[in-house]
């Protein structure tokens, strides 16, 4: 099952054109999604889902914070959680 936060990042990394506002609002969803998992048992009992949850979370935020020209944000950065995303579930 695809990872909607991760496929915006993922179509952003690969050049096409989304908007600051949409990775914002990816990050933020994402965010809330993550934070809504620390109350759920399916996730609390599987760190693997957990942790790709906050794979998709810093991977958003670091596409959304690059794209808004945060110096303290790169590009790289989200691959990075991209690529730890799918390591963590095996979803290319």
């Amino acid at each position: 099952m695809k990872n909607e936060y991760i496929e915006v990042v993922k179509s952003w990394l690969a050049g096409e054109v989304v908007s600051v506002e949409a990775l914002k609002a990816n990050a933020d969803r994402a965010a809330a999604a993550y934070d809504a998992a620390a109350d759920d048992a399916l996730y609390a009992d599987d760190d693997a889902l957990y942790a790709a949850l906050y794979a998709a979370y810093a991977a958003a935020a670091y596409a959304a914070a690059y794209a808004a020209d945060d110096d303290d944000a790169d590009a790289a950065d989200a691959d990075y959680w991209v690529k730890r995303y799918e390591e963590l579930t095996n979803d290319k």
